[in-house]
């Protein structure tokens, strides 16, 4: 159902009201509603008017797409930390326009999905049961709470097995079942001491969730008497606020029992609300005191459950109604929705300056409020709605009498007494970007566990400015700097618009412990001004690494015992286990236990030190062979452990301790043949090593040799330059660019000779026929590359080549 009202006049604002209906937990970005089309604006209007969403001090779930005139999902929106058990649970914001001001208010229900499952605050419950109790006891079980509502809440208990015990529910007025174990028949201690059942609690969602309670029931003798309250539902009053131990009432409830079966225990059952924050009860004088701190504002209503049972497991319920009294406590909270910080002085009268939103937590008179702005200014103050107020010009303004407005608006409730708050409009002239963004901090130090999950949120940077509009406008960048060689933006990121830090990757306390950055926040201004803050980052240890046993070594090829005489003495030490363990703190402490042995009586393991020493005197029935199981284990939570075994031989002589220890020659003559094949290959593989070496060498000198030869020969260096080419300066003594041909032999003893030109040669050409352009040539020749002629041709070739070169250069 939408419902829109058109503006009344140019330049007052408009009020409309648009409702929508979406699932909670929509992905981000998904579409709530076409709120142009509802509304009935053009998108046109909607960019001409920087149209906005104003949610006052509430979180932004909803944002506007102006360029296409719909709402959409910003944050994910969970309804359970949102309204709770509330139904129906709904956002309620306003969209602002300017030039005119106008503002239409929208709602938008979040209706449950079935997204949690039903849980019990214990997962398990111990019952102290008489066997003399009757068919028909009635014993109130825990109820298990689901954060959803309607057909996705609880909707079921069953309990088995069903031997002994069958479940009942009841209705409470709140929508609550109150779960219930009845016994259906006799129990017998002596055939059956112990029982357990399970309990459990299912929603009617799709798909169906389930939790479980275990129940644990120890059969007791004789106590056939529940205890009973002298009232069925108790009722009191407690003002808000007040302090820490004030009595709120008190229960009592009797047993006709004697004795210790006859003592009466009371405790608070409420699991799912907060009644375990605000109130307690002595558990012997059933007295109800305040330990929290009581809000009218946040709950006007207390529904104490209270249990009374004795010590042989019987009990008995009770509601206590809790009615929070109201007290003026809350000033009137003035909220800006808009204002103009320039302002015209051929404005028209009437011309709305801002719009403020007045919120008084507080009910009736305590939470009715009136404004109003100082006299003697062209401005005045009204009402356009409940708790909407328009402050607006009311005669004509010249800038050359009053350059600024100081417009102190002033708002009180009616309380007694009366309480209120003001705030200070300024219009002046212009604004600049002349203020940088402050960090809350110089300095920010976060926390963070070690194998972490990569995107998490680690902790987040604020920084404000000063200025207005898009000079205010913040924006956070990471400096560019390195942590150990890497950059820091592998480690980390900060989100441009929220400042929000995340992890890049998961974190190892052991490789890294902290590390630090930089911040830059800068603003929109023109040019912008920015500032920073450092960030240092500290990793926090956690128990993910197992103790490493040093010493003695397990191997399983080989066997090494450790020998006691015996004559050793009570205390010998035979020898000590040492392990290490890479985390620190107390996930490092170490502990050393005996966990099996050949003779438990005969050693013992120091429980710091790891010492295996002999807890008695050695005897000649003690056998030779001797092995203990040694468990080294770490102080962290959850604890991770290591074995290690000992073998340990009691005899007096060598010989002795070999005719115990015959099975293993087979393991003698394996290790014996792993070490011939290992020689062998050691011995392969320094002969290529040094096979390779020899080659390498031998290529050094051949290629040393060459150029020693190039070096040494005495062959004339001449000047070629072709036709057409010139200076590419022009400025020179030299007119032309001059090419090198080298004439040299590689053995002299053959006379052969090879003719080689440089890889590349880069000249200018000059085209006679051009109008001054330059072309630029590369050719590449390399005459090495050729295969080897005869000796006749070749000289051939090298005469006729240097005939060349010496007429070219005749020519020129």
């Amino acid at each position: 159902m939408e419902t829109v009202s058109r503006p009344l006049s140019f330049q007052s604002p408009v009020h409309g009201q648009v409702s929508y209906s979406i699932p909670e937990e929509m992905a981000k970005g998904s579409l709530v509603g076409n709120i142009a089309q509802d509304l009935g604006l053009d998108i046109k209007r909607l960019k001409s008017g920087k149209a906005r969403i104003y949610t006052g001090d509430s979180a932004e779930y909803i944002e506007l797409n102006k360029e296409r005139g719909v709402l959409l999902i910003k944050e994910r929106i969970d309804r359970e930390s949102l309204c709770g058990q509330r139904t129906p649970c709904a956002l309620h914001f306003q969209i602002i326009l300017e030039n005119p001001m106008e503002f239409y208010t929208i709602t938008v229900e979040i209706t449950d999905v079935n997204d949690n499952i039903p849980s019990f605050e214990k997962s398990d419950v111990q019952f102290k049961i008489s066997e003399s109790a009757v068919s028909g006891a009635k014993f109130i079980l825990d109820g298990a709470m689901d954060q959803d509502v309607g057909i996705n809440g609880l909707q079921s208990y069953t309990l088995k097995p069903t031997d002994h015990f069958a479940l009942e529910l009841h209705n409470q007025a709140d929508g609550n079942k109150n779960v219930e174990m009845v016994l259906k028949k006799p129990l017998d201690r002596e055939r059956e001491e112990q029982i357990s059942l399970v309990l459990t609690a299912a929603d009617g969602g799709e798909p169906r969730l389930s939790g479980t309670m275990q129940i644990l029931i120890t059969v007791l003798d004789a106590n056939d008497n529940p205890p009973v309250f002298t009232q069925h539902t108790y009722k009191a009053t407690v003002t808000e606020h007040s302090p820490k131990g004030t009595l709120v009432t008190s229960v009592s409830a009797s047993d006709a029992d004697h004795g210790s079966n006859s003592k009466v225990t009371y405790s608070v059952r409420n699991t799912l609300d907060d009644v375990r924050e605000m109130f307690d009860v002595d558990e012997d004088s059933g007295e109800i005191r305040v330990i929290g701190n009581v809000d009218y504002e946040n709950t006007r209503r207390f529904q104490i459950s209270l249990r009374a049972s004795d010590d042989g497991g019987l009990t008995d319920s009770c509601k206590v109604i809790v009615e929070v009294v109201d007290t003026n406590d809350n000033t009137p909270n003035i909220n800006i929705m808009s204002k103009s910080n320039v302002i015209s002085e051929d404005a028209k009268a009437g011309t709305v300056v801002t719009m403020m939103n007045i919120q008084d937590p507080d009910s009736g008179d305590n939470g009715r409020v009136q404004c109003s702005i100082d006299e003697n200014i062209p401005f005045s103050m009204k009402s356009t709605s409940n708790n909407f107020f328009t402050v607006v010009t009311d005669s004509d303004l010249d800038r050359e009498r009053a350059s600024e407005y100081n417009i102190s608006v002033t708002c009180s409730d009616e309380g007694v007494p009366s309480l209120s708050s003001s705030v200070t409009l300024t219009l002046q002239i212009s604004d600049v970007n002349d203020n940088a963004p402050v960090f809350e901090r110089s300095s920010y130090e976060a926390y963070i566990i070690e194998n972490n999950t990569p995107g998490l949120s680690i902790f987040t940077v604020k920084a404000r400015d000063a200025d207005w509009n898009q000079n205010a406008r913040v924006s956070y960048i990471l400096e560019d700097s390195s942590v150990n060689g890497v950059p820091v933006s592998s480690y980390v990121s900060v989100s441009a618009d929220s400042g929000v830090v995340h992890s890049v990757r998961s974190f190892d306390y052991e490789q890294i412990k902290d590390f630090q950055f930089r911040v830059k926040a800068q603003d929109g201004g023109s040019p912008p001004l920015s500032s920073n803050a450092t960030v240092t980052i500290f990793i926090q240890d956690q128990n993910d690494n197992a103790p490493q046993v040093l010493y003695p070594v397990q191997t399983s090829s080989s066997l090494v015992a450790e020998i006691v005489p015996r004559s050793a003495d009570v205390g010998y030490l035979v020898t000590k286990v040492v392990a290490v363990d890479v985390d620190s703190g107390q996930n490092a402490w170490l502990s050393y236990k005996l966990q099996k042995a050949t003779d438990r009586a005969l050693f013992e393991v120091g429980l710091q030190n790891g010492e295996i020493r002999t807890n008695r005197q050695v005897n000649d029935k003690d056998a030779v062979k001797q092995r203990l199981t040694v468990v080294v284990e770490d102080n962290g939570q959850p604890s991770r452990s290591a074995t290690v075994n000992v073998n340990v031989a009691v005899a007096d002589s060598f010989p002795e301790v070999l005719s115990e220890f015959t099975d293993f020659t087979h393991d003698k003559e394996y290790n014996d043949n792993l070490t011939f094949y290992l020689v062998l290959a050691l011995a392969v593989v320094s002969f290529l090593f040094i096979t390779c070496l020899v080659v390498i060498i031998s290529v050094k000198i051949y290629r040393w040799r060459q150029s020693r030869v190039l070096y040494h020969s005495n062959l004339p260096v001449i000047p070629y330059y072709p036709p057409r080419y010139a200076d590419t300066l022009g400025t020179g003594t030299l007119q032309h660019v001059y090419n090198y041909e080298v004439c040299r032999t590689t053995d002299s003893r053959k006379s052969d000779c090879k003719f080689v030109r440089p890889c590349s040669q880069n000249v200018l050409i000059m085209d006679p026929s051009s109008t001054g352009t330059m072309q630029r040539m590369q050719s590449e020749n390399n005459i090495l590359d050729e295969t080897d002629s005869p000796l006749e041709s070749r000289m051939q070739s090298a005469q006729s080549g240097l005939q060349r070169t010496l007429s070219t250069e005749t020519q020129s």
